[in-house]
């Protein structure tokens, strides 16, 4: 392995989850072969796959070679086969973003041309986001927080230090996209969103170039209805981010198309689809794999500095979609495997160049 070659962590969770990652490694190979980037892939037993081998969601063996790869691919886990085990695979996911340190999630949401006809609200011009969620603390984390007969309470809490860091993430994003922050919170009743509003203030004094200004979180959920169009980076705390994150998902037509990121300020980013394993359809072929794909483009993209096949790669997608060729959840009619291909062929038949350089 050459000192070029990229190390990518394989984790291939459960029910649909190897059917979409298995996609997600096709398009990469065939992206690759075109552009000549190297990478070496290694496999490893995570979520419900790990607990059937190990009795653990997160081995010690997993962990290790996240840590030591310079990128994580994770597709869907869980699902009702391990509802009572000891330990869910949902508790690996909450496990190895905290070893990881992988404090803020970054989630797009995108409305093409070719995604317009499939979306449930009326897009006027293309719709191009991100929303950056605070992910391991606030009110998911906070103690004290107890539940009797009587009454039950949970504690938001937030500290400077990780309001800061993932405000700069937040910054970060937008000095690469068109320079607007818009920072959500709930300052007119909740102490922390107050605090909020007065770190990431301060940190906004660093970004002169962005345009910064703040929105209640019932108003945004409103906003992403009926003006989407207006965003760039949206920074929230970690509760609103997941609501706020599932709701922009909605508006593109299908939950199966979104891609996500989590990352820190060092060590490998993590990429995976938004949605869950699907057992329903597990097995069917007919899974959408786009999200997967996607996934992978945003690796190449943030982790590998390669906005060039990201673009071939997102460029292919819409093309596909233009051509209906398309799963279920689009109102198509194709299976997981056709839409691969589709995808691999649209690449590797493309005659257009990218120069890195002028894609940002």
């Amino acid at each position: 392995m050459s000192s070029q070659t990229k190390k990518i962590a394989v984790l291939q969770g459960d029910y649909i989850g190897p059917e979409i990652m298995h996609a997600g490694l096709k398009v990469l190979e065939a992206v690759s072969q075109k552009n000549d980037f190297e990478y070496e892939i290694e496999s490893v037993p995570f979520g419900g796959e790990a607990i059937d081998k190990t009795g653990d969601p997160l081995p010690a063996e997993t962990l290790k070679t996240c840590q030591q790869s310079d990128a994580v691919l994770l597709s869907a886990i869980g699902g009702p086969k391990w509802d009572n085990a000891k330990k869910r695979p949902e508790a690996g996911l909450l496990e190895i973003r905290k070893e990881l340190n992988l404090f803020s999630n970054i989630r797009p949401t995108v409305i093409t041309k070719a995604m317009k006809p499939y979306s449930p609200i009326k897009v006027k011009d293309d719709v191009d986001f991100v929303i950056v969620r605070e992910l391991t603390s606030g009110i998911y984390f906070g103690t004290p927080r107890n539940k009797t007969a009587d009454e039950a309470y949970d504690t938001m809490r937030y500290t400077a230090d990780e309001i800061r860091r993932v405000a700069k993430v937040a910054f970060d994003m937008a000095m690469r996209r068109k320079k607007h922050v818009t920072m959500v919170d709930k300052a007119n009743v909740l102490a922390t969103s107050k605090f909020w509003r007065e770190i990431v203030s301060d940190v906004a004094k660093d970004y002169p170039e962005v345009t910064y200004d703040n929105s209640y979180v019932d108003a945004m959920a409103m906003k992403i209805v009926s003006e989407p169009e207006k965003f760039d980076v949206i920074l929230t705390e970690n509760l609103f981010g997941d609501i706020l994150s599932d709701e922009s998902a909605e508006i593109t037509g299908s939950l199966g198309t979104i891609p996500s990121m989590s990352m820190g300020n060092s060590g490998p980013a993590l990429y995976e689809p938004i949605h869950g394993s699907a057992p329903d359809i597990a097995g069917l072929g007919i899974a959408d794999p786009i999200s997967m794909i996607k996934s992978v483009a945003m690796m190449l993209e943030n982790s590998f500095d390669r906005p060039d096949m990201a673009k071939q790669i997102n460029d292919a997608i819409d093309q596909t979609i233009a051509d209906k060729v398309m799963t279920p959840d689009l109102g198509g009619h194709n299976s997981t495997d056709v839409v691969t291909d589709e995808i691999i062929k649209t690449i590797t038949e493309s005659s257009e160049t990218y120069v890195t350089n002028n894609v940002r």
